[in-house]
């Protein structure tokens, strides 16, 4: 009997209005990818290669409150807290800011049929080339905002869902950038062809860990500037 592909609009228990869920370990399996964990590759290194950012007044001040309030606070914080009482502030700081043709999107449905199969997942925060709600060219994502306490679904499964739908609506071989945060612990993702390259986890509460994470953030807008547009 031939295998039934499966359909956005099939009912099955692991379907959610955001579309099927996967982990990923189906994704690996599916669409032939490879993770690398065990060494940086090329791009993973020139990422990670980056000195602590230099503050003004202000923004030296909003990274020692938002530091104090993560401290004392990520483990409680739902997913919304997290989103708006830290990460919303730590974009800012990291220079990840709408201007010229870039947009920056929260919590955007983006679908694509990936190698025949139709994909629909939500990125939490999404930097891409467009206009107004409307974007063409995804190129940085963060996945997902999961609490501390009861998390829920495969994080890194939806951040390869964002990568797997770009690849095909950008339709050219450019790298991807992304992020999966999991309360206080912040992990580093570029994705080349079916190859993705995960970093050395960070926690946000630790100072330097921080600090690497605002700069890793501003070395992203360098490059998307520099290299991606």
């Amino acid at each position: 009997m031939a295998k039934r592909k499966y359909r956005e609009e099939d009912e099955d228990e692991d379907e959610t209005p955001k579309g099927k869920q996967y982990k990923e370990a189906d994704l690996i399996l599916k669409f032939n990818l490879k993770r690398i964990a065990e060494y940086k590759t090329p791009l993973m290194q020139e990422w990670l290669g980056v000195e602590n950012p230099v503050f003004n007044a202000a923004e030296q001040y909003i990274f020692d409150l938002k530091h104090k309030e993560a401290i004392n606070n990520v483990i409680g914080w739902s997913e919304e807290d997290l989103k708006m009482k830290f990460i919303s502030f730590i974009v800012e700081l990291g220079h990840l800011t709408a201007g010229g043709n870039i947009v920056t999107y929260f919590d955007k449905t983006i679908s694509a049929t990936v190698e025949g199969t139709k994909m629909v997942v939500k990125s939490d925060f999404m930097m891409a080339k467009g206009l107004y709600d409307v974007f063409t060219t995804p190129y940085f994502h963060f996945q997902e905002y999961k609490p501390h306490k009861n998390p829920s679904g495969d994080s890194m499964a939806q951040l390869l869902q964002a990568f797997l739908i770009a690849q095909v609506k950008n339709k050219n071989a450019n790298p991807l950038y992304g992020i999966e945060i999991m309360g206080r612990q912040w992990t580093f993702v570029v994705m080349e062809g079916k190859e993705y390259c995960v970093s050395n986890v960070f926690d946000c509460t630790d100072r330097e860990d921080l600090l690497k994470i605002i700069a890793m953030l501003r070395k992203f807008r360098t490059i998307l500037e520099t290299r991606l547009m």
